[in-house]
């Protein structure tokens, strides 16, 4: 997918920015509390309404956390030629007649026949549609319980948990757990990265042009 997405299940703290203060123009919105932005209805999933993370009309790509109605019925929607991710942030959603309870997790790759989607107690998900690079070697839906998948520390107060992982691309999907009083460094990628707070309540702070800009997650 070229995206590493992290959803965080209890995240505390992220040291201070290298250079001096100050209050960066951030080209992107670091800090979006999910409560405070608009929903809206989904074509592509008729009855259900979403908060809107990103949506980009171009290319398709998309992220959403999605509150699914009780008594739902429809399918896994989605765009041609994109990968759908699906993680169960409550209730739970039968996806082609497979229960996805409370922290299930789904992958659709491009190519794939479209799924049913129900729900009879109502659910919130996130769901997430993305391009994959021609490196990806996964190309069969995988479907898991992320509470049978297990913890593995990182360092003292770390730990993640790999939902998917393709030795292609280096696309990864993944939990990460921060103990409290826990303090991680400072971190840089050169691939996009998405983050949901499962849980719990975390200080972030992002480095732009020497500056820093900290929020609290909720």
């Amino acid at each position: 997918m070229g995206l590493r997405a992290s959803f965080a299940t209890l995240l505390t703290l992220i040291a201070g920015c290298a250079a001096t203060g100050g209050q960066p123009e951030l080209p992107y919105p670091a800090f979006v509390q999910t409560d405070a932005v608009a929903t809206t209805f989904l074509a592509t999933l008729p009855g259900v309404r979403a908060s809107v993370y990103r949506s980009d009309i171009r290319t398709g790509a998309a992220a959403y956390r999605i509150d699914i109605p009780p008594d739902w019925s429809g399918s896994t929607g989605g765009a041609p030629g994109k990968a759908l991710e699906v993680f169960v942030l409550a209730g739970e959603v039968r996806f082609s007649e497979f229960p996805l309870r409370t922290g299930g997790y789904a992958y659709v790759p491009p190519g794939s026949m479209g799924f049913r989607l129900e729900s009879d107690n109502g659910a919130q998900i996130l769901y997430f549609l993305e391009d994959v690079p021609e490196s990806s070697v996964i190309r069969a839906p995988l479907l898991l319980d992320s509470e049978l998948a297990p913890w593995r520390e990182l360092s003292p107060g770390l730990y993640i948990k790999i939902l998917r992982e393709d030795p292609g691309s280096g696309a990864t999907t993944w939990l990460q757990r921060v103990e409290p009083g826990v303090s991680l460094p400072w971190q840089s990628s050169n691939s996009p990265r998405e983050g949901y707070l499962v849980s719990g309540e975390y200080q972030h702070s992002e480095c732009f042009d020497g500056r820093s800009e900290t929020g609290i997650y909720k």
